[in-house]
């Protein structure tokens, strides 16, 4: 549903930090489905931990935070919609992190988010990462959109 290029025309993030390769499921105000294809190449694995890659839990968080900031701004109404490119998603508190099972190179890192409520500019978010439809990392999240 949407590409690289056009998650960076909504996210700030960019290389090495952009850790949402595609979304292939959107349903505005309600969830949404996205992937990372975790590689050999990645950074991280220089130093976590040679011989021995895991991609680390706070990655997968940072994953399924970008994913609720993607949904955030695409759950926006069109009159806001219009302002995002003077708008960011601040990361406010993770809840009920739980790391259920290592990722390594070559997995494909499938993030399921849905949106628990939004309060003004405030959204709190059920995220579940998955490998091959393993649950390996979940978090209650909440995040706030504000003006850059």
């Amino acid at each position: 549903m949407l590409n690289v290029t056009q998650i960076q025309e909504i996210l700030p993030h960019r290389y090495p930090f952009l850790l949402i390769d595609r979304v292939v499921e959107l349903n505005a105000g309600e969830d949404m489905t996205a992937y990372k294809n975790v590689t050999t190449n990645e950074e991280i694995f220089q130093g976590h931990f040679p011989g021995h890659p895991i991609y680390p839990g706070v990655m997968i968080i940072e994953g399924l935070a970008q994913a609720g900031g993607l949904l955030a701004f695409e759950s926006l109404d069109n009159a806001n919609k219009e302002d995002t490119k003077n708008k960011v998603v601040y990361f406010m508190s993770i809840d009920k992190a739980k790391f259920r099972s290592p990722v390594t190179p070559g997995d494909r890192l499938e993030y399921r988010v849905s949106i628990l409520k939004h309060k003004g500019k405030v959204w709190f978010f059920d995220a579940k990462a998955y490998v091959d439809e393993k649950l390996v990392a979940e978090a209650e999240l909440k995040a706030m959109i504000t003006d850059k």
